[in-house]
This record gives C-alpha cells, structure tokens and sequence, in this order.
C-alpha cells in the first residue's frame, strides 16, 4: 500500500470514522442500535461521496475494512461452543438457517424480488443479522443496486431485531419456556448478537449465557453458507460465460476459519479475544458507516414495502420453525 494510496483514502476514512463515533455515543447515551445509526448518519451526508477528496477512503472502509472486521470475527467462535450446546440444538440452529434460506428464495418471487435480495435478506436472518448481510453482499455479484439492496436490508433487519429483542422474551414467558429452552430460542431466532444478549439477560443470567453461547454457533454457520454461496455464484457465472467471478473461497472466510479454528484450541488469551472483539466492532460500524455515504434516500424509498414484507416473512418463519423445534425437543 503505498504513501499516495494512503493519503486518498484518509479523508473518506476519516469521514467515515467520525460518523462511526457519533452513532456510536448516541447508542450508548440513548440507546439506540449503533449500527442503524451509523447507517442513517451517512445516509443523511451522502452527499460526501460524491466529493472527489473523499471517494475512495468510502469505498476502502465499505469493502477492505468490512472483510477485515469479519475476518477477525472468528476469534469469537470455539466449536468447543456447538459440543456444550449438544447435537439436538445444533442440528436445530442448523436446520433454521438452512429452513430460513431455503424460504427466502422459495418465496421471494411472490414479493417482487430475485435470488439476489432473497439470499441477502434470508441470510441476515438466518445468521447474524446486519454482519452477515455484509458478509453476503460482499460475494453478490455487483449491479446499480447493490448499495441500495444492501442498506435496506441492514434498516429493516436492524428494526426487527430490536422489536425481536424487546417481544420475544414475552413471548418465551406465553409459552412456557423455562430460562434454558428461552436462552436456545432467543439466541436462534433474534438476528443481531448485542439484541441477543440484551434479550437473554433481561431475564436471567443463564437464558443469556445460554443465548449468547447458540447465537455464536449461528455466527459460525457465516462461513460455510459464504462457500458455498461462492461455488453456486462461480458455476452460475460460468455457465453465463461472463468474467467476473468472486474467489471460490473468499480471503475473509479463509482468516475467519483460520481464527475460529485457532481459538479453538484455546491458543487465543482471553484479553485478546476481547479487543478482538471491540476491533470488530468498530470495523464493521465503520463500514456501515461508509455505506450509509454511498446510499441515497431516494433509491431506499424506491425498494417499498415489498422489502419489508419479505424479511418479515423470513422472520416470522425462524421464529415458528424453532418454537416448532423446541416443543417437539422437550415438550414431547
């Protein structure tokens, strides 16, 4: 990376990190999700992409440090975690991603969209919400939409993981879950890991370890479906004869496997994992962040509620498929 490169992406960096720490502080003395704000911060200054001095410093913080804050979300991941769980919860975790992804697309037609949006939005509700849309937009082959598919899908399953985060533990509480079985609903169905933890800890102190622990098996499920999402996208663009293939196995989902499998083993310190942690964060807020500068208001009104229709569907279907899955479990 050279001193010239460097000096040009300051300035869209730096925009971006600013607009990062102000969501950031509203979130922490307010209480709104972070993420959402960021995004709509930079939505409100994309104006700024269009300055010629700050081009590129967006675009290196929406791509390079996105796959970068991605990557080291491994360190978080232990299939240690998957064989405390034991083999019912994760056949259980597994089926909801594969169910929730499979629906997306089955449907997606009936709502006005295409394999595109359809894999984008399932994917960040079968797994981890707003990263693991990114994650997946990162591999999409690229049109005028993208940006624009994206940001929706990060606004509306933003939302609904904060509505999941405040309902689903009444909800838990109606069906008679007891504090183990809710901490396994909540951290299965509830998209983004911080309303997982708010969620689960609400009410009580092992619904959300327990939580935590089965939302952390559904993060790690990013990167198979990332494979193989990239394989069928290689043949797909292949048999098209186009030439613009994504890597079969892409360099974020190589580090992430490289760190899950390390911290497996216990070789990454606690303290380590915990900046990690906080480093990720950050990356990934500063990314959405970048985003936001890139998306114009008017292409999100364009998307309609069809959009929202879709994800809440998904949504709706998670939810049923695993209080389906957990009466069937433990109730029998």
């Amino acid at each position: 990376m050279s001193l010239g490169y460097i000096k040009s992406i300051l300035p869209g960096v730096f925009i971006s990190g600013l607009i990062a720490l102000a969501a950031q502080f509203i979130s922490q003395h307010y209480g709104p999700p972070a993420m959402l704000m960021s995004l709509l911060f930079g939505m409100a200054l994309n104006f700024l992409s269009d300055e010629t001095r700050c081009a590129d410093g967006i675009n290196f913080s929406a791509q390079t440090i996105l796959r970068f804050g991605i990557a080291i979300l491994g360190t978080k991941i232990s299939f240690q975690l998957a064989i405390e769980l034991g083999w019912p919860i994760i056949f259980l975790v597994v089926g909801g991603v594969i169910g929730t992804l499979a629906f997306g697309i089955a449907v997606s037609r009936l709502f006005g969209f295409r394999i595109r949006f359809a894999f984008l939005s399932a994917g960040s509700v079968a797994i981890c919400g707003v990263s693991a849309a990114m994650a997946i937009s990162a591999i999409l082959p690229k049109d005028h939409k993208s940006e624009q598919r994206l940001s929706v899908c990060i606004v509306c399953v933003t939302l609904l993981s904060t509505f999941a985060m405040i309902t689903y533990p009444i909800f838990t509480n109606a069906l008679g879950f007891d504090y183990s079985i809710s901490g396994v609903f909540l951290g299965t169905t509830i998209h983004d890991v911080a309303q997982v933890v708010g969620a689960g800890f609400s009410i009580s102190e092992e619904t959300g370890e327990v939580a935590t622990m089965v939302k952390l098996v559904r993060v790690a499920m990013l990167a198979p479906v990332i494979f193989f999402a990239s394989l069928f996208i290689c043949s797909y663009i292949g048999k098209t004869g186009l030439t613009e293939k994504p890597p079969l196995i892409p360099s974020f989902v190589i580090m992430f496997l490289i760190f899950a499998t390390i911290n497996s083993f216990g070789l990454i310190p606690a303290n380590v994992q915990t900046i990690s942690a906080e480093i990720s964060s950050w990356s990934l807020l500063l990314a959405i962040s970048a985003l936001g500068l890139k998306t114009s208001l008017k292409d999100i009104v364009h998307v309609g509620s069809s959009a929202i229709a879709l994800l809440i569907a998904e949504t709706a279907f998670l939810g049923i498929f695993t209080a389906i899955g957990l009466f069937w479990l433990y109730k029998r």
